[in-house]
This record gives C-alpha cells, sequence and structure tokens, in this order.
C-alpha cells in the first residue's frame, strides 16, 4: 500500500511507527539527541567551570534580569505543550487541528526567540560581549546553541506545517511529525537546565 494511499482517519492506530522506515527513523532520531545531550553536556561543564571568570566584565548577579528570562520560559514550555496536543492530534488523525497546534508551538517558539535577542542586546550594551571574559563566552555559546537549536525546530515546523497542508497525514508525513515533536521537547528540556543552571544559580551567586 504506498503512503498517499490512506486517507485521514483511515491510517493505522499510530501512524509513526507503521512502517520500518518510521521507527527507524524514530530510533535513529533518539540516537541523535544522545549525541546532542553529550554536546549540550560539555557547554554545561565549560559554563560552570567558567562562571566566575568575568576579568573587567560584569558579573551575572548585575546582568541577568529574571522576569525577561522567566518569560521567555514561560512562552517556551507553553510551546511543549501545544507540541504535546499536536502529537494528540497526530494520533487522533485529525490534521486540522494538528496544523493548527504546529503553529501556535511555531509562534511561541519566535516569541522566546524574540525575547532572547533582546536579552543579548542588552547585555552587550551592557558591556558582556562575546570576548567580554571566560564567563560571557561559555554564557553565550551555551545559551545561542540552544538559541540556534530553537531556530532550527521553528523552521523545521515551518516546513512540516506545509508538508501536512499540501500531502495531509501519511505514514510518511507522521513519522517526521512524531520526530519533531520528540525534538521540541529536547530543547525545551535543555533549557529548563539553563535556566537552573545558568539563571537561577547566576542571579543567587
Amino acid at each position: 500500500m504506498s503512503a498517499h494511499s490512506h486517507t485521514e482517519g483511515q491510517l493505522p492506530h499510530e501512524p509513526e511507527k507503521a512502517t520500518l522506515e518510521g521507527r527507524n527513523k524514530i530510533l535513529g532520531f533518539w540516537l541523535f539527541l544522545g549525541a546532542e545531550t553529550v554536546l549540550f553536556g560539555t557547554l554545561f561543564s565549560a559554563f560552570l567551570a567558567l562562571r566566575d571568570q568575568v576579568l573587567d566584565g560584569p558579573k551575572s548577579q548585575e546582568l541577568f534580569e529574571l522576569p525577561l528570562v522567566a518569560l521567555a520560559t514561560g512562552l517556551l514550555l507553553t510551546s511543549s505543550l501545544t507540541s504535546v496536543f499536536a502529537t494528540q492530534a497526530l494520533h487522533l488523525q485529525k490534521v486540522k487541528a494538528m496544523v493548527w497546534w504546529l503553529v501556535v508551538t511555531v509562534i511561541l517558539g519566535l516569541g522566546f526567540l524574540g525575547l532572547e535577542i533582546y536579552e543579548f542586546s542588552n547585555y552587550v550594551h551592557e558591556g558582556h560581549g562575546f570576548t567580554t571574559s571566560a564567563f560571557s563566552s561559555s554564557f553565550y555559546t551555551l545559551v545561542g546553541f540552544h538559541g540556534a537549536h530553537v531556530a532550527f525546530g521553528i523552521v523545521w515546523i515551518s516546513l512540516l506545517i506545509g508538508q501536512l497542508l499540501k500531502k495531509g497525514l501519511t505514514v510518511t508525513t507522521a513519522p517526521k511529525a512524531y520526530v519533531a515533536g520528540i525534538y521540541w521537547h529536547f530543547i525545551d528540556v535543555v533549557w529548563v537546565f539553563i535556566f537552573t543552571v545558568v539563571y537561577l544559580m547566576g542571579k543567587v551567586g
């Protein structure tokens, strides 16, 4: 049976796992996330080792604006919830609802990125540039690397929305949507660690 011969509502129970290709895609993606976890772990270690080396630059206590970061965190965590709703819609095979929740996820992700760019520009203005100190370099590398992952996720989900509108939900598009959801949760979990380790611990000193 070809990928496109299923109409809406007649797909198998878990369409993302209906084909071997789909299952392999999901397994391969978990392995990829394992590598990503190691990479982020390395950046966290570097940050923790260098966070007190501020030279003449501002310290994290004077720099971080927690209300702004808390707002960004709220947007990203809400987007994790909307992506759960998208996955639920996938399992119910409701394409319109799925597309709607993915659109909301993208909008929330863009809001998060906008706040992060605003935050970074404020820091640079206050003399906290990338090369100001070991602390600033490790901060921008870790938080910026995460921001790049969010930007990539936004582009990926946007392209996926286009595919779903064009092709509908098939055994080909379902694994892509499922994997995108896992990826989005991953970057949300990483952000919770960043919020705790970088911002909360940085503010307490």
